[in-house]
């Protein structure tokens, strides 16, 4: 059974939760994560990115050189997204925060929400498959010294393995909607 079926409830029926879907840019965390956000009854889809935009003087990018007030900016932009799904939570709907998590920031934002139930989904498409994405994009996550494999090597090296990955590089946004719908509540779940 594909996408398009209606609503799913969280797992028996319980109060709203958060799922959390992350990757490395152009991994289709914007498109899945919309689409499982309308599969789900009073929901949100939850763009951390949001916050990174919201700056508007002295914003500090993050780049391959890792700079500190970038990091300190991330970490700024994870609380304030923590923060609104439990707000959202709080409210009734289920929260889908999508954003870039690598390194020890997934385990982070995990420990910063307090909603439960909480799953982590990890898009882990091949960086080929992203390189190729990122070709067809509007909007580039990348640039000279920044390509996908990098991310892709930081993701699966340097992030450690919580929540349901996903190897999504020959799935339709429907049918990773599909997996992550049966799977995330139990095999992504975060106590």
């Amino acid at each position: 059974m594909t996408g398009n079926t209606g609503p799913t409830p969280v797992p028996g029926g319980e109060a709203p939760g958060v799922i959390v879907v992350s990757g490395i840019s152009a991994a289709g965390k914007s498109t899945v994560a919309q689409g499982l956000a309308e599969r789900l009854p009073r929901s949100v889809h939850l763009r951390g990115d949001v916050f990174r935009r919201m700056i508007v003087s002295g914003r500090a990018d993050m780049t391959a050189e890792v700079p500190p007030e970038a990091v300190a900016q991330l970490r700024l932009r994870h609380r304030l997204a923590a923060a609104s799904a439990d707000a959202y939570v709080e409210a009734g709907f289920t929260v889908v925060l999508q954003d870039v998590l690598l390194g020890e920031h997934p385990v982070e934002i995990t420990r910063t929400i307090r909603s439960r139930p909480l799953a982590v989904v990890v898009l882990a498409p091949d960086p080929e498959v992203v390189a190729r994405r990122e070709e067809q994009r509007s909007k580039t996550g990348y640039g000279p010294d920044w390509q996908p494999q990098d991310l892709d090597r930081i993701l699966r090296v340097d992030t450690p393995p919580i929540g349901l990955w996903l190897d999504t590089s020959h799935q339709s946004v429907d049918r990773t909607v599909d997996e992550i719908l049966r799977r995330a509540w139990s095999e992504g779940a975060v106590s």
